[in-house]
């Protein structure tokens, strides 16, 4: 999503309590550009609140300070200050993730650009397909363009990734990523066998009720397990179920 160059900023931002707290800080006003940076590089990111360099690497504090261009001691200040606060989120990983990042997009403006793109391509497709059979006389489209069509299913496929990973974190208390390729890997797995995304949060919502409170099985509620190869018999599961132990499973 190149085309999305803006985030938001509330006209009630300093009102917020927890920078409220932080203009009462040391190097307050640093702190506090040093958060717009955080979102606009998230922004730059685009991919629901998180923040890195790829897929495989996490900006470190050293990183930050220089492309922020600001001491690495402030950065490591201000970083430790956002998540004391709730602001952003740090993984084991050391991915950085803004919380509640939709407060700072627009959704459904978001969702407007893309069905544009993916109208836009569909016509720039079509037209290279009519010259293709004005010159070969061709009417099939079989093997027109495939590298659109891959980049226009990949693009729908993350969007329904992006709503089924939000859920399961929503649902379980968890952070995960919908950047991972595993995760990614599992769901288009079970989309590809006809599984909805109703199908997803039905499996969510059967597995937290039965798991979340239970300190043994709670570890269980990932995307490998969830979303495996036990998924179908977890979306036809009665709720009242006898206890099942995944750490039988071959995940």
């Amino acid at each position: 999503m190149s085309d999305v160059k803006w985030i938001k900023l509330s006209t009630s931002m300093f009102d917020d309590e927890k920078i409220r707290l932080i203009e009462q800080m040391p190097d307050a006003d640093t702190i506090l550009i040093i958060w717009v940076k955080l979102l606009t590089q998230a922004g730059k990111t685009n991919s629901s609140g998180y923040i890195f360099l790829s897929e495989n690497i996490p900006y470190t504090d050293e990183m930050l300070a220089t492309i922020f261009n600001r001491p690495l001691s402030t950065i490591r200040l201000a970083l430790k200050t956002f998540e004391e606060l709730g602001m952003v989120g740090i993984d084991d990983n050391s991915f950085i993730s803004i919380t509640n990042w939709e407060k700072h997009q627009n959704v459904e403006g978001l969702e407007r650009i893309r069905k544009q793109n993916r109208i836009r391509k569909r016509r720039q497709r079509e037209r290279e397909r009519k010259k293709l059979e004005s010159k070969s006389h061709v009417t099939s489209r079989d093997g027109h363009a495939p590298e659109e069509d891959k980049e226009e299913d990949k693009e729908e496929d993350i969007k329904y990734i992006v709503e089924i990973v939000t859920y399961l974190n929503d649902m379980a208390n968890r952070n995960y990523r919908h950047t991972t390729r595993k995760t990614q890997s599992l769901i288009r797995a079970r989309m590809n066998e006809g599984f909805t995304v109703d199908d997803f949060k039905r499996v969510i919502d059967i597995k937290t009720d039965e798991w979340l409170n239970d300190s043994k099985m709670s570890k269980y509620l990932r995307p490998e397990t969830l979303f495996g190869t036990k998924f179908e018999s977890y979306l036809n599961q009665e709720t009242e179920s006898i206890e099942y132990d995944p750490s039988k499973d071959a995940f």
